[in-house]
């Protein structure tokens, strides 16, 4: 009876050290988790990011998005400074540029973030995680979707666009009970003396007339401007790219003097007192600041308009 005894002790007692062993390694494996870490799916593949970001450089385009999700910028670019719509969130934000690497160093950043098109960005990486998107890949709610993901605020994200969604198309129906279920709307802007007409999805309010509250594009911008997101015109057409209402995206020091040209007097919007002039600086983006303070200027105007 002992011998038989005896190989089952030690059968068991190496399964419970194998069990213990198993334990001891499982645990060993989640304390190197690195908590303070996050992998997030870029466009060009997994990447390393901070789980709560605290030092966060905008090369381009997207610092609305960080600024809107309360995470702390320390960089951003030019055309994000010169926003007056971001002075609360940016005002003691540097200024920073791809072509000035050192002043990035300068700054510790913890994340870049940038577009996919920008300069040095083999030397930008080098600096700190680094990600970086295309232009136009996705939606302009996806894209915040996106940063929110990288930012480790998705549901926040996600949160602001719910509510976006409903308080725009709520303005749009209010909206097309005022100027006509059958009413187009054309954004113009003199940029460096040429004048622009755009899409649905080039910023400019566009997204928040035509994708979000559903308001009716010019056949003439639709061929034209909808597949690139602009489109670039001489004054002498200008007409045919005018709709019942105009938004005109304005510059204050560029050369504006074709609004004083008969050709542009002419044109029934501007006639019939349906031209609206907005600030193209707080215009040029689509983050959730510039969103909102669109969606508050067009119901303010169309809904006066009549």
């Amino acid at each position: 009876m002992k011998k038989l005894i005896l190989p089952v002790l030690i059968l068991f007692v190496l399964i419970l050290g194998a069990c213990n062993s198993e334990s001891v390694t499982t645990k060993e494996n989640e304390t190197k988790e690195d908590p303070t870490t996050i992998t997030y799916e870029s466009e060009s593949g997994p990447i390393e990011v901070p789980a709560d970001p605290q030092r966060v450089v905008v090369l381009s385009s997207f610092a609305g998005n960080v600024a809107a999700l309360d995470v702390n910028l320390v960089g951003a670019d030019s055309w994000s400074k010169s926003n007056p719509g971001y002075d609360s969130f940016l005002a003691d934000v540097e200024e920073v540029s791809e072509e000035n690497l050192e002043k990035i160093i300068e700054l510790n950043p913890d994340l870049i973030i940038a577009l996919s098109t920008v300069q040095n960005l083999d030397k930008i990486k080098e600096i700190a995680p680094t990600v970086t998107y295309t232009y136009g890949k996705v939606d302009y709610l996806t894209q915040h979707l996106e940063i929110g993901k990288l930012l480790n605020k998705e549901q926040e994200a996600q949160a602001w666009i719910d509510d976006f969604k409903k308080r725009s198309s709520v303005a749009g129906e209010e909206i097309k009970a005022v100027i006509g279920e059958d009413a187009t709307v054309s954004v113009i802007e003199n940029f460096d003396k040429q004048l622009y007409v755009f899409g649905n999805n080039w910023g400019r309010g566009t997204e928040v007339l035509y994708q979000a509250m559903g308001l009716k594009m010019p056949d003439k911008v639709k061929e034209m401007a909808l597949e690139a997101g602009y489109y670039a015109l001489s004054l002498e057409v200008l007409p045919e790219f005018a709709g019942d209402y105009v938004i005109l995206s304005k510059v204050a020091d560029q050369d504006n003097s074709f609004q004083e040209t008969d050709v542009f007097k002419n044109i029934p919007a501007v006639q019939n007192g349906q031209l609206f002039e907005a600030n193209a600086e707080k215009f040029y983006f689509n983050d959730p600041i510039s969103l909102d303070y669109q969606l508050e200027f067009f119901k303010e105007s169309f809904l006066n308009s009549k």
